[in-house]
């Protein structure tokens, strides 16, 4: 196993951190490009899952074979696309993808006309497009009309969403069940509007999408919010005296992992948005008490916060209960049973009680030269490393990071964080 030594050497944290853009908005606005015909798109993220993202939009025209690697938003979203352009071929997965259902998007595309198969098992990747059947639903003038789980994954929505104006009368879409990460669902309509389709929530559970395509159109990638959590944490962490700066972030985001200001705050870390409009500021703050008979933190709408928040926590000793992390479970590892077997190595624990409700018990914590083994997720290497800041560590597998932030060594070390190869 590859790994990442890391180590804090004494003083204040101080410095600029250097983010990736967001992968949630690049991902869709390729998409939105592709769709509209045009437009420009600066600042786009680094990520891995970007880079995929772009290269095999860019392929599909001439090859009948697409590999989405890891990359859920990737699968989900050019499931969509290729099924209802009419492309005929094979999209699969690494071994990971292939475990990782996609029934509800399949199911809701074949009402719609597409032809897809599974390939190998029911119900998950991958997939055999057989192109479109003919008299596809909606043809006839009217919207086309689709019910589906709202409490599975977001990105099954917004995969329908964004090729609704493409149908021939649009779409109405209703979910079912309780809809998880409704901000990301929200950052896709915004997006959708930017390039020119009429899109709305018609009530709490549906929304309805007029025709009529997309029009070309720029737009600047923010920097990623989800990035930005890991340094939430380093400052929270951070001796006292430390105070970060984190250019491009926005106060009026459409990414719904923002929320981490107020997540933090609590923890004692204040965000203060420059003058210049350049990003924010963070420093530190007086962290308020905790109620342990508190309501659960909630994380339905921001999961890619949650291992951050529960690491820290665990950390700082404060105990916590949380709530909304199923899809968990079917992320890029089961991160519940990835943060349960970490954490019991620091001497915490996150313990599952009834409805779904968590509890983060902090333990005799200690950081001693652990190694933290990372499951092929990029999240679990990130969420940890603040850690360095309470004794040296290493992180197992440290390149699962360019899956979303492929700089993230290299920006420790530049505001002092000490390993070897991590200026490389």
């Amino acid at each position: 196993m590859t790994i990442q030594p890391l180590r804090w050497p004494g003083g204040p944290l101080l410095g600029t951190a250097t983010l990736p853009a967001s992968k949630s908005e690049a991902n869709r606005a390729l998409l939105l490009q592709k769709l509209a015909g045009g437009g420009a798109l600066t600042n786009l993220s680094e990520a891995h899952d970007t880079v995929l993202m772009q290269r095999l939009l860019g392929q599909a025209a001439t090859t009948d074979a697409l590999d989405a690697e890891d990359a859920g938003t990737v699968m989900r979203f050019l499931t969509a696309y290729l099924a209802l352009s009419g492309w005929r071929g094979t999209l699969t997965g690494a071994p990971r993808m292939r475990q990782r259902p996609i029934g509800v998007l399949v199911d809701a595309l074949r009402t719609l006309g597409a032809r897809i198969d599974y390939a190998e098992t029911e119900g998950y990747p991958p997939l055999r497009f057989g192109g479109l059947a003919a008299g596809a639903t909606g043809a006839d003038g009217g919207p086309a009309t689709l019910t589906v789980r709202g409490d599975i994954s977001s990105q099954y929505v917004s995969a329908l969403l964004m090729l609704g104006p493409t149908l021939p009368g649009g779409l109405r879409l209703s979910l079912s069940g309780a809809v998880g990460s409704r901000p990301y669902i929200n950052m896709t309509m915004s997006l959708m509007r930017h390039f020119g389709s009429t899109t709305a929530w018609t009530d709490a559970e549906a929304v309805a999408v007029a025709p009529g395509g997309y029009h070309p159109a720029d737009y600047a990638v923010e920097s990623d919010w989800s990035a930005a959590s890991y340094w939430y944490a380093l400052l929270a962490l951070a001796p006292p005296g430390s105070a970060l700066t984190l250019p491009g972030l926005r106060p009026h985001s459409w990414q719904g992992d923002a929320v981490i200001q107020q997540i933090m705050r609590p923890l004692g870390v204040a965000t203060e948005f420059l003058a210049d409009g350049s990003g924010a500021r963070l420093t530190q703050v007086a962290p308020a008490s905790f109620d342990p008979s508190a309501a659960p933190l909630d994380f339905t709408d921001c999961p890619d916060l949650a291992q951050t928040v529960v690491v820290a926590v665990a950390a700082l000793g404060r105990p916590l209960r949380l709530t909304g992390l199923a899809s968990l479970r079917i992320k890029e590892t089961d991160r519940i049973a990835a943060l349960q077997a970490e954490l019991g190595k620091f001497g915490a624990a996150l313990v599952e009680g009834s409805a779904g409700v968590f509890a983060v018990r902090p333990g005799a914590f200690r950081v001693e030269n652990q190694t933290v083994k990372t499951y092929d997720d990029h999240r679990m290497a990130m969420a940890f490393a603040p850690l360095a800041l309470l004794g040296p560590l290493a992180v197992g597998e440290p390149g699962v990071v360019r899956k979303s932030y492929p700089s993230f060594w290299q920006a420790l070390a530049a505001v002092g964080f000490e390993g070897q190869g991590m200026r490389d």
